[in-house]
C-alpha cells in the first residue's frame, strides 16, 4: 500500500484529499508547513508528496530541494501559482508533475498512479544501450534509430534532444534544461529552438506527429518520452 503525505495549510483541502486517498487504499499523512513535511518524510519514508508551495513557513520549492537531497520519492506540485517561471522553478527543483489549483480530483489521482507507476519501474542501468518502443529501437552506444527496418538520420541536435529524454523515461524533462544541455546556458531562454527540433523528431520517429505517442510536450514546462 503505498503511503502519500500531504504538504498543505489548507484544512478542508486536506480533508479532501485524505478522505479521497484513503478511500482509494493510499496511507495518508498531512502536514500543514514545510518543517512538518520534512520530519514526516525522514521518519515515515512516503512513496510520494502531495506539495503546496504556498506554505507558511517554507517556501514549497525549498521543500521540494530538502527532499531531492536524500530521496528520489516523486513529488507532485499542488498550486495557485500559474506563471511560468514559477511551474519551471519547482520543476528545475525535482518536482516530478505540476498540477495547477483548483484541479479535478480525477485528474489528480491519475497523475498520482502515473508518478507511482514510473517510480516503481526499473530506470534504465548504465550499461543499458537499447531502447525499444512498439514503432523505434535506439542503440545508445551506436547513437543510432531504427524504424520498420531502416535507420533514422537524425542531425547531432536531434540525437542529443533525444538522448536526454530516452536516459530519462517518464520524468518531465523541463525547457531550461533541454535548452541549457543542448544550446547552452546563453540559449536557455529560446523555446523556439525546441519547438522546431521536437517537430523534427516527431515527424521522424511517431506514427502520427500531431498525435505524439512518444514524445510528449507538458505546455509551458518541458517534454517526457515515454516508452
Amino acid at each position: 500500500m503505498t503511503r502519500v503525505l500531504v504538504v498543505e495549510d489548507d484544512p478542508q483541502l486536506v480533508r479532501a484529499l485524505v478522505i479521497n486517498l484513503q478511500a482509494r487504499r493510499y496511507d495518508v499523512d498531512a502536514a500543514p508547513d514545510g518543517a512538518t513535511a520534512l520530519r514526516l518524510a525522514a521518519a515515515r519514508q512516503p512513496g510520494v508528496v502531495l506539495l503546496d508551495l504556498g506554505l507558511p513557513d517554507i517556501d514549497g520549492v525549498d521543500v521540494i530541494k530538502g527532499l531531492r537531497a536524500w530521496s528520489r520519492m516523486p513529488i507532485l506540485v499542488l498550486s495557485a501559482r500559474q506563471a511560468s517561471d514559477e511551474k519551471v522553478s519547482a520543476l528545475d527543483a525535482g518536482a516530478d508533475d505540476y498540477i495547477t489549483k483548483p484541479f479535478s480530483m480525477n485528474e489528480l489521482l491519475a497523475r498520482l498512479r502515473a508518478a507511482v507507476r514510473r517510480a516503481e519501474d526499473i530506470p534504465l542501468a548504465p550499461e543499458t544501450t537499447l531502447v525499444e518502443t512498439a514503432d523505434f529501437s535506439i542503440d545508445l552506444l551506436a547513437k543510432k534509430v531504427v524504424r520498420d527496418g531502416r535507420d533514422v538520420r537524425l542531425t547531432p541536435t536531434e540525437w542529443h534532444l533525444l538522448e536526454i529524454l530516452v536516459t530519462n523515461p517518464g520524468r518531465l524533462v523541463t525547457q531550461k534544461h533541454l535548452l541549457q544541455e543542448v544550446w547552452g546556458v546563453s540559449r536557455s531562454t529560446k523555446t523556439n529552438y525546441l519547438r522546431v527540433y521536437m517537430a523534427q523528431l516527431r515527424r521522424k520517429l511517431e506514427r502520427d506527429p500531431s498525435h505524439p505517442r512518444y514524445l510528449i510536450t507538458e505546455p509551458g514546462m518541458g517534454y517526457r518520452f515515454e516508452a
